[in-house]
């Protein structure tokens, strides 16, 4: 092995030691590039002109417009959290299949699909429905291994599910990591890869994932009544069913409304993602505000009818007033879009004062700041970690070792995806998306795979370490807030089938691309 070699493989192993010992990972990531970029020197393998590269890196993520809708997703997520969005579903839910053999567990698998679009949290939609459904599965009957393994797996739904966090920055990765390898190819002016694409292709693998889960546990409850006894309507319904369906339209419309302006924009392309985060941000903050003062809910409608209407008018008008010559048409529809601003700043001043009033606003924003701040000391982090590991010439490394793989594609590929799922372990995906995203995906792009397949490949992936035995973050937020009669073994039986799933659907993915490439396709002609 030459001399760099050697440094990046003691770097890599250094790093992962460190992380593994409980380190921070940002300053982990920093302070060993900085370690091992200066020992590098010292034995003149190592040009400290890399670091001078630092600051035009940092300015980039600065500017970076996209990375913006990552704390304004998060501020959407954790205000919905707050706002008890998850309890009224899961009850309202409960209520609609608990009459169905396994119907709670699949109750669970729709409102973490449903919480997987709104929040895009992943350890919150865990934490909160193994609290709020957990209890009431256990004391229905219901095994606890299948109770445990379908409220894992759904809680995890919200790294796949569009809008969400996971997406926005493998995204902006994948974007970067495909223009790289194009410009590698000859190709200088490539066709642009967006959040938006991921989005879309993200859509039906997530919703497929949502259709396997729940079709898994309706078939178990099938064949094994026990693991999933049916309730008896008369324990559940509060009313006739008219009553059911005015709870079920409560529990679902504004949820549900939330989930089509922030996504239906993007896929429209009314909105960025970055703006589409910002009505999210809005749209939550409105939500939040109604579950505080239900008895005047006038502000909040108006605001959040003002919102639909703002939206209608700026993806089929041109609103802009510094023009030359405008219609009266337009002007109309100016006039209309000032009144729909006026709207939506009433009803936002008055869920503002709520929230605020309830000490609500104060924990978001904490929240929101404390995981902002986390995700971008991490980008800060990964961006010296990946010029010192370029400095050692690691990207070309890394390129001969899958170039020289037996299999291709295919085995490079392959090696991969077992890496980052082994990775997932011990790592966030924020740190892998990062660190190990920018250095293998650019060659894989460059063995002409599509940037948007891999994209949802590697989304998927990482969903599924989430959930495997031992390490399974997801697995360790059930376990924090699991009653003391289900043992960390249930949990991990329970979610061996689910993972299961995943892995089917990984392989399903890598059969039939078209799940993930065609509705981007048709969307956005990419």
């Amino acid at each position: 092995m030459t001399p760099e070699e050697i440094m990046v493989a003691v770097m890599v192993i250094g790093v992962c030691g460190s992380l593994m010992l409980g380190f921070p990972v940002a300053f982990t990531l920093a302070g060993a590039s900085m370690t091992f970029g200066l020992i590098g020197y010292f034995f003149d393998v190592f040009s400290l002109s890399f670091f001078g590269v630092l600051p035009n890196r940092i300015f980039g993520v600065m500017t970076n417009e996209v990375l913006i809708a990552v704390p304004l997703f998060v501020f959407m997520g954790v205000m919905l959290e707050r706002s008890k969005v998850a309890e009224e579903l899961l009850d309202t839910m409960g209520a609609l299949f608990g009459t169905m053999r396994g119907g709670l567990g699949i109750s669970v698998c729709v409102v973490g699909a449903l919480l997987a679009a709104s929040t895009g949290i992943v350890g919150a939609t865990v934490v909160t429905m193994g609290l709020l459904s957990l209890p009431t599965m256990l004391r229905r009957g219901y095994d606890p291994k299948l109770a445990t393994g379908v409220i894992a797996a759904s809680g995890t739904l919200g790294q796949i599910i569009p809008p969400s966090i996971v997406l926005v920055v493998l995204g902006d990765q994948i974007s970067n990591a495909h223009q790289e390898a194009q410009r590698a190819l000859g190709n200088w002016s490539p066709d642009p890869v967006s959040v938006g694409d991921l989005f879309a292709g993200a859509l039906l693998p997530g919703l497929a994932l949502v259709g396997l889960y729940a079709l898994y546990t309706g078939v178990i409850c099938w064949l094994k009544p026990a693991a999933g006894p049916a309730i008896p309507r008369e324990e559940l319904m509060d009313g006739d069913d008219g009553s059911l369906f005015a709870r079920v339209m409560h529990a679902m419309v504004a949820p549900a409304v939330l989930i089509i302006a922030v996504l239906g924009s993007i896929l429209a392309g009314i909105a960025t993602p970055t703006e589409a985060a910002a009505v999210g941000a809005i749209g939550a903050t409105l939500l939040g505000g109604h579950r505080l003062g239900p008895d005047n809910p006038k502000p909040i409608y108006t605001a959040g009818i003002s919102l639909i209407v703002l939206l209608f008018l700026v993806g089929n008008f041109d609103l802009r007033v510094a023009r030359d010559v405008i219609t009266s048409v337009e002007w109309m529809a100016i006039g209309a879009a000032g009144i729909a601003c006026a709207g939506i700043a009433w009803g936002l001043l008055v869920a503002f004062l709520r929230v605020y009033g309830d000490g609500t606003l104060r924990e978001v924003n904490q929240q929101t700041i404390r995981i902002s701040a986390m995700v971008f000391g991490i980008v800060i982090g990964a961006q010296l970690f990946s010029l010192v590991f370029r400095g050692f010439g690691g990207d070309e490394i890394v390129h001969e070792i899958l170039s020289g793989l037996p299999g291709g594609t295919v085995g490079a590929v392959f090696v991969v995806m077992l890496v980052m799922f082994i990775l997932g372990f011990f790592l966030d995906f924020i740190e892998i998306t990062f660190v190990v995203v920018p250095i293998v995906a650019p060659i894989l792009l460059m063995m002409d795979l599509n940037p948007v397949w891999l994209g949802i490949m590697i989304a998927i992936n990482l969903q599924t370490s989430f959930l495997t035995p031992p390490f399974g973050f997801a697995l360790f937020y059930l376990r924090g807030v699991a009653p003391k009669e289900v043992t960390t073994g249930m949990i991990y039986r329970g979610i061996i089938p689910f993972v299961a799933i995943q892995i089917s659907m990984l392989i399903i993915l890598s059969v039939f691309p078209e799940l993930a490439t065609w509705l981007p396709s048709v969307i956005f002609g990419t």
